[in-house]
């Protein structure tokens, strides 16, 4: 009887402490709860902490309220100069209402999937009614803002709110910018060639005024190197005629110590001549006078 009583009390007790535990749920700060009786929304909880429901009947789904990413895949667009565009773009959206949110779309990812149709069709209207320059350059940041403006109206169905919109990336497909780029490589390389086929002509006519220098240089200091060599040609002859002058016997011994000199070098003369010739009269008469004792 006793065992039979201690067994019921200890369902009992079980039964209680899974009563309580599941009739309690805690709220982390990031999170919002949302508290569904028998699969219907009763109450929304925003404050962090221990809260409570009913055990066993009620349900919590709990959503985040941080800000949350959308990386939206690239698309192709035609900008209002009939450009194409290839647009990389990415959204900061927040839940800011979380029953709207749970009946529209339910998780985070069905919101992402519906969010993301909602910026690409934004993302076309606003940026098919720019100019690829307006795009690119001169009004990125009013075409976000009002990119933002379009999204929002549409996400508020969900229960969320926009809070920014990026274009990442805003370029031509990669045709149209192979094309491009070989459209500058060509027109780079004929400047390139342009420049180079004037440095080459610019080099000839100063190679060629170089040369003419150069021709005008060596002609003139032939010129006066000749005109130099031709006086002092003349100095020379008119000091030896005025050495000749002075001493005429001396100078022609000189001239003729000079002969010896020039024609009987060591190993390199052979000469064959009659011992009284006029060449060794010096040798024979000191005063070099032919036939003299």
């Amino acid at each position: 009887m006793i065992k039979g009583i201690a067994g019921v009390l200890a369902v009992l007790v079980a039964l209680a402490a899974v009563a309580g535990y599941s009739s309690v749920f805690f709220v982390h700060q990031t999170q919002q709860a949302l508290v569904l009786r028998l699969g219907e929304p009763i109450r929304i909880v925003s404050e962090a902490g221990l809260q409570f429901k009913a055990p066993m009947v009620d349900a919590v789904v709990y959503i985040d309220k941080r800000i949350l990413d959308l990386e939206n895949s690239s698309q192709e667009l035609i900008a209002s100069d009939q450009k194409r565009l290839v647009v990389d773009a990415f959204a900061r959206y927040k839940i800011i209402e979380p029953l709207k949110f749970y009946q529209s779309v339910g998780t985070i990812d069905g919101a992402n999937s519906r969010l993301a149709t909602v910026l690409n069709s934004s993302l076309r209207r606003v940026l098919g009614e720019a100019s690829l320059i307006q795009v690119v350059r001169d009004e990125r940041a009013v075409l976000m803002g009002r990119i933002r403006e379009q999204a929002n109206r549409e996400a508020g169905n969900f229960g969320i709110t926009v809070i920014d919109v990026r274009i990442r990336r805003a370029d031509l497909p990669e045709v149209n910018s192979q094309a491009v780029f070989q459209r500058m490589q060509t027109e780079r390389q004929r400047e390139a060639a342009e420049i180079r086929a004037g440095g080459a002509q610019l080099a000839q006519t100063i190679r060629a005024r170089a040369d003419r220098d150069v021709t005008v240089l060596i002609a003139d200091a032939t010129s006066t190197g000749e005109k130099v060599r031709g006086e002092g040609d003349g100095e020379r002859n008119r000091i030896f005629a005025d050495a000749f002058n002075r001493d005429v016997d001396f100078f022609g011994f000189y001239r003729s110590m000079q002969a010896y000199e020039a024609g009987l070098k060591h190993n390199d003369t052979r000469l064959l001549l009659a011992p009284d010739s006029d060449f060794f009269r010096y040798f024979n008469n000191s005063a070099g006078r032919t036939g003299a004792k």
